[in-house]
């Protein structure tokens, strides 16, 4: 028997009809509602059955749902991102992360799976590579009304990164160059470049408001720092090693030549930090929902290696207590201050925490697709769901988490919820909809029968 998905959440869903076709939506309204109520692994035949919808249609359309329907996930992504922006104020600047995270995968014959580097099982001194898929995924960080002293990241558009391959062709002689297998040079993009065309959409989608994007070392280098938007401003991290430069000189007039495009040799990150003609700022900046001191110092100059021309604020912090090494910042944005700059950099953690939350909770690295389309579409449709089910939890659930949550007191620093909190919340308040409101009676009539006790615990069986 399916459990439907409470009413609020289908308000929700219709936002994103104009995507399918009307058997198509059906079947995305199904397994949305078997992945939410799935216990066990999220494979498409674990959806079907915790959707309770194995009598109604042959499991085959749910996998062609994903294998062979005409549907694009980017139009999904841009939904999302409308939904998401209600809570932006029109006078702030967007803010957006990009970061690529590891789905391990097992089987031979997967599809774009490859070996990758795994952050999660590597050490600093021993690096780990897994099999698996590796995911590029752009998020929008955003402030909810409920809880204050974080921000959320909803992803709204995925890439996935396929390495070239180095298997030598049948037929082709030892001594011929290399090709890339099955990606031809032209398909073949690094991940900055997947980045670069995810920021590319999303300026297009923005037309013309202004955004931030945050991310790590790999996506601040010259494919993404070059070719940015006009509308957009890169935050990112920098090697302490960075030839810096100074801005080039007033062209002189009459003198013959091309204009320099960059000025005299600077100081890099790490002689910054060592240079004691620059003092120390001692500030405190507010990161990881919590106040810490920092020390900092900061210059104006070109990164001509990476960015070219364009000038960037740069800050070299340091921790006082020394428990972390001296790092290095940079913004194109010459209007943010340097404690905004630590900050911004800060909040591209929320997007390692959705990862996180995607995996545990809504069995990311579970689907066993093995084609491309359904490569491509069925592990990304646990983050659509993971951005469905905090945009419902700020308009709806957040006041049934308050009347049904049990408190629990060995949380004693827990300050609002978490996704599994929001998660747990929908199941709930689909159950009690499903189970205890009378629609004959209309809204109010909560009844408690045998009949829909015995329903409601026939549910609970078959989500597990």
């Amino acid at each position: 028997m399916m459990i439907p998905l409470v009413s609020s959440f289908g308000d929700l869903a219709l936002s994103f009809s104009s995507v399918f076709t009307s058997p198509s939506f059906a079947n995305f309204l199904t397994i949305l509602n078997g992945w939410v109520f799935c216990l066990g692994r999220h494979t498409v035949t674990g959806l079907i059955v915790a959707a309770g919808a194995v009598e109604k249609k042959h499991f085959s359309c749910f996998h062609r749902f994903f294998s062979r329907a005409v549907w694009n996930l980017d139009p999904l992504g841009r939904i999302i991102l409308q939904l998401v922006l209600r809570f932006v104020p029109s006078d702030e600047v967007i803010l957006f992360a990009i970061d690529d995270t590891l789905g391990r995968k097992t089987g031979r014959h997967i599809w774009g799976a490859g070996m990758h580097h795994d952050p999660l099982r590597s050490t600093p001194s021993r690096p780990v590579f897994s099999f698996g898929h590796s995911w590029v995924v752009l998020a929008i960080i955003v402030p909810l009304p409920f809880i204050s002293h974080r921000r959320f990241a909803v992803p709204i558009l995925f890439r996935l990164y396929r390495k070239k391959s180095r298997k030598r062709q049948p037929g082709r002689p030892k001594g011929e160059k290399k090709s890339t297998g099955n990606a031809t040079p032209r398909e073949y993009r690094t991940r900055p470049q997947l980045a670069e065309e995810m920021l590319a959409i999303v300026d297009e989608w923005l037309n013309g408001r202004r955004f931030r994007v945050v991310g790590d070392s790999e996506y601040s280098g010259k494919s993404v720092s070059r070719k940015l938007p006009k509308t957009a401003d890169l935050v990112g991290r920098m090697p302490m090693n960075a030839a810096l430069y100074g801005e080039p000189p007033t062209p002189t007039p009459g003198r013959m030549g091309r204009p320099r495009k960059k000025g005299e040799r600077l100081a890099n990150p790490a002689e910054l930090a060592k240079s004691r003609k620059v003092r120390w700022t001692k500030t405190r900046v507010d990161i990881y929902g919590t106040s810490t001191r920092v020390w900092l110092k900061s210059v104006d100059a070109l990164w001509y290696n990476s960015a070219g021309t364009q000038l960037l604020r740069i800050v070299v912090t340091r921790d006082p207590s020394r428990k972390r090494r001296d790092d290095c910042y940079f913004t194109t944005d010459l209007s943010m201050t340097p404690v905004e700059i630590i900050e911004t950099i800060a909040k591209r953690w929320s997007l390692e925490v959705t990862f996180r939350d995607a995996k545990q909770s809504l069995g990311f690295e579970e689907p066993q697709s093995r084609t491309q389309k359904a490569v491509e579409r069925t592990a990304p449709m646990a983050f659509v769901l993971y951005g469905m089910t905090v945009l419902w939890h700020a308009e709806h659930g957040e006041a049934l988490r308050e009347k049904w949550f049990v408190k629990r007191p060995w949380y004693r620093k827990k300050r609002g919820p978490s996704f599994g909190d929001m998660l747990a919340t929908l199941r709930q308040a689909s159950w009690v909809e499903a189970s205890f409101l009378d629609p004959a009676e209309g809204p109010g009539s909560e009844k408690t029968t045998p009949k829909r006790l015995l329903q409601l615990q026939t549910w609970l069986s078959a989500a597990g």
